[in-house]
């Protein structure tokens, strides 16, 4: 083994300690399902987007916060309403007297990390505007071209039973989360109510420790790309689950990019898991997470109450798995 080599191993080593310290500094301050959280730091270092569909009141806002903290990340929070505009999210041109022209005006999108609040609630023209910025990197405004801040996440929420005045995410949109994941209700809210109690105001993440910085979760996600081996049978197992397409109950089947975010949330939890290498049971862990929201159901198996979750554990199934 080479001195570059053992220097990448080193600091594979350190990213995955890193990483742990990071999801151990959240528990201190989240009550929750722990295992939610790993799949969003894990979306995080495999550069995707996350979309919750939970319940109000669950703890997303402050979970958002207690990342971006952690991760050492700017953070911003957009409140999606009907009357949202695009300029509203990207920015705008301003036109100032005092030195003759349009000055640029960046919208809070210009931020490491989003809190895209309800995004349903928002029209799909001001969807758009997120959506350029999460597939491209960029967004435009006033037909110039700016460059996002990197790393560029986007966690968004959305209400899964009030759809009244909503406007319903589009297939392309949604296959740009990585994953869709929610949180749940704690199961031990009496330690909810006790650490509240505890605390010394609202909002104690501010006291979370900065575990990581950007730099440093840039590096992550380099050292997930080189150094997280998969090999040939795992890329199979995963190009199996394009058979979901070919299903009769199924309309739409996960695209390409679908099979491409099951592999790099597969190798990022590889990385969490202190690995160097997938298996078949991180391919089927985040199966579900990945795939269920890019099935479309034909309109009479969805009133038969059969949900594309179902479907994909279905092909966990059916699916040969690899020694």
């Amino acid at each position: 083994m080479g001195q570059e080599d053992v220097t990448e191993e080193n600091s594979l080593q350190s990213a995955i300690q890193s990483l742990n310290d990071t999801i151990e500094e959240i528990g201190k301050f989240y009550v929750g399902n722990m295992a939610n959280v790993r799949a969003i730091i894990g979306a995080i270092i495999a550069s995707g987007h996350v979309l919750l569909e939970d319940f109000p009141g669950v703890g997303k806002t402050f979970l958002a916060k207690l990342i971006a903290r952690t991760l050492g990340l700017d953070y911003n929070r957009i409140q999606f309403t009907p009357d949202l505009l695009p300029g509203d999210i990207t920015g705008t041109k301003i036109w100032r007297p005092a030195i003759g022209k349009f000055e640029k005006n960046m919208g809070p999108i210009n931020s490491n990390l989003i809190l895209a609040d309800e995004i349903n609630r928002a029209p799909p023209k001001t969807q758009a505007a997120l959506l350029e910025g999460m597939e491209e990197k960029q967004v435009t405004i006033e037909g110039e071209t700016v460059k996002l801040p990197q790393p560029f996440i986007v966690l968004a929420t959305q209400n899964p039973i009030e759809f009244e005045g909503t406007y319903p995410l589009p297939e392309a949109q949604m296959d740009r989360f990585m994953i869709r994941t929610n949180l749940g209700y704690p199961e031990d809210e009496g330690e909810l109510l006790t650490r509240r109690i505890s605390w010394q105001n609202d909002d104690p993440s501010f006291s979370a420790r900065k575990v990581l910085d950007r730099d440093k979760l840039v590096e992550i996600r380099t050292l997930l790309e080189k150094k997280v081996y998969v090999s040939r049978e795992i890329i199979d197992y995963i190009v199996g689950f394009s058979a979901c397409r070919k299903d009769s109950r199924v309309l739409a089947g996960p695209s390409p990019r679908g099979l491409i975010s099951m592999l790099r949330m597969s190798r990022a939890v590889a990385m969490l898991e202190g690995r160097d290498f997938v298996t078949p049971d991180d391919v089927k862990l985040v199966a579900v997470e990945t795939l269920a929201h890019r099935i479309v159901l034909k309109p009479e198996v969805a009133l038969d109450q059969v949900d594309s979750a179902s479907v994909v554990k279905e092909y966990l199934e059916k699916l040969a798995v690899p020694r």
